[in-house]
């Protein structure tokens, strides 16, 4: 069996289950001076911590996951230079739930996740402006009161403005939340450089906002959490304290600009071997197949690892397989090649 690596002094994460010593110590740790943020928070303001159902949703998907030590080290690289983490590597490898992983073992809360298409835009994951349904009411409110001057008020501008995954991120914390922007490999080719200046200035600016800011310079708006949460954006800005846990996962589609790769910390997420299956299989089932009495689970990994030569394979394909044997599904001798093509189709390669 692959031996253990023994957790190192500067490690806060290391994906072994919720640390409070660690989680304060990623709190209390001073960030480079030019990734030293100057936020404030709303005390009225708290974010959602780890209870309820979107947590149970993180701490379930992340506490099964099997860090290497080069994994940890380069995330705990990115977590004291405060960078955003760029994950690559074929689909099904786990690169998403690594995000989870981290936000389960320190305790960060629900991750924020942001997908990415070919039509997002940075826009999207800052923040999200009703402005037709604004227009609308306004008319009503003049249909309302026949006769109302062209002076009056319009609605306030708040009930129609909701931060996204990124903008939401960005508050001002004492700690920092966890934000996995998912397959920005697929993006238009402007964005990763238009998310550039927010990296760097840990903020931005919504306009609507700062175009209102001398008649209300403080406006309580939703969150991606809760669009009913009201916290305060003042003058327009919102500036974080602690620059986010940023995950960027990426199936190598495309190439990224050399000052958007300058400004990530990168980990290459290869596929697992035998050894590292075993060890996925026991945290994510609770099931040791490495025992003499486990032939079966064995020749399901070897059936995994030879399939996945001719097209790429998922870990949770071999998860599956291993579950439905748990609970003698396809059980019959004769069943053996047609639950393997069921379960292990292949994700890219001819066969897929």
């Amino acid at each position: 069996m692959e031996a253990q690596a023994v957790a190192k002094d500067w490690w806060l994460y290391q994906g072994a289950g919720p640390g409070e010593e660690r989680r304060a110590r990623l709190e209390a740790g001073s960030p480079p001076p030019w990734r030293d943020f100057t936020g404030e928070p709303d005390p009225a303001y708290g974010p959602p911590g780890c209870a309820g159902e979107a947590w149970e949703r993180t701490r379930r998907r992340g506490e099964g996951y099997v860090p290497d030590e080069p994994e940890k080290d380069v995330v705990n690289t990115a977590l004291h230079l405060r960078r955003p983490l760029l994950i690559t590597g074929k689909p099904g490898v786990g690169k998403s739930t690594l995000a989870y992983s981290i936000a389960a073992d320190l305790a960060l809360g629900p991750v924020l996740h942001w997908p990415i298409t070919s039509r997002t835009v940075l826009r999207d994951g800052l923040y999200l402006y009703d402005a037709i349904g604004r227009l609308q009411e306004a008319g009503l409110e003049q249909v309302r009161v026949p006769g109302a001057p062209a002076a009056a008020p319009a609605p306030s501008i708040a009930r129609y403005l909701r931060l996204g995954p990124l903008g939401t991120a960005l508050l001002p914390q004492s700690r920092p939340r966890v934000l996995l922007i998912d397959e920005i490999d697929k993006s238009d080719i402007d964005l990763p450089g238009d998310l550039l200046t927010v990296f760097e200035d840990g903020g931005f600016v919504i306009p609507e906002l700062a175009r209102l800011a001398k008649e209300e310079p403080t406006v309580a708006i939703g969150t991606d959490d809760d669009p009913d949460a009201g916290v305060a954006v003042t003058q327009g800005r919102v500036q974080c304290r602690y620059f986010p846990v940023v995950v960027l996962t990426s199936n190598g589609e495309r190439d990224f600009p050399p000052a958007f790769l300058r400004r990530c910390v990168r980990l290459h997420l290869d596929a697992p071997g035998p050894e590292k299956l075993a060890r996925i299989v026991r945290g994510r089932l609770g099931v040791d197949i490495t025992g003499a009495d486990a032939a079966e689970y064995q020749d399901l990994v070897r059936s995994f690892l030879e399939r996945a030569e001719d097209g790429d394979l998922a870990t949770d394909q071999l998860l599956n397989a291993i579950q439905l044997r748990l609970a003698g599904a396809w059980s019959a001798p004769g069943d053996r090649d047609r639950f393997l093509a069921t379960v292990m189709q292949h994700l890219t390669g001819p066969t897929a």
